[in-house]
């Protein structure tokens, strides 16, 4: 599945909850679900900056194609970082730094998240993508 076509499903399985409290638990379902990062990674380098929680992401590419492991010490910033990484770890760096991210909106995210949070969601984003980028560069150079 392509990252647009991950998001849609996304969008759909948030779409059969009726309250915020039932989306948190989902989220929450989502944390355990989180492929996590050797604890050799749970240091500054890979540490998410603008997350009140702490969040280690790490990225991985084999193949062309970029993969992400990541923890958090918090559950639902665990959660929201598993949602990231379920819609954006599996494709190449060039999709994944030119991906919208409509789900978040679509969802309610922003909206439903306290001010932290929701900054820092937009931190993890922000990181993914600059490791796309600089894995993107890295590729072309490599040409």
């Amino acid at each position: 599945m392509n990252i647009n076509q991950l998001q849609d499903e996304l969008i759909e399985d948030f779409s059969f909850f009726e309250d915020w409290m039932q989306k948190y638990d989902f989220i929450i379902q989502f944390a355990k679900e989180l492929p996590i990062i050797d604890d050799q990674y749970k240091v500054d380098e890979y540490k998410i900056k603008g997350c009140q929680s702490q969040v280690w992401l790490k990225p991985e590419q084999k193949d062309g194609i970029v993969y992400f492991k990541a923890d958090s010490d918090a559950l639902i910033t665990k959660g929201l970082v598993s949602l990231m990484i379920k819609v954006l770890s599996g494709h190449s760096a060039e999709d994944i730094a030119k991906a919208d991210l409509y789900f978040i909106d679509k969802i309610g995210l922003k909206d439903h998240l306290s001010p932290t949070r929701a900054n820092g969601l937009l931190s993890m984003v922000k990181q993914m993508k600059l490791y796309a980028i600089a894995l993107s560069a890295q590729n072309k150079a490599a040409e």
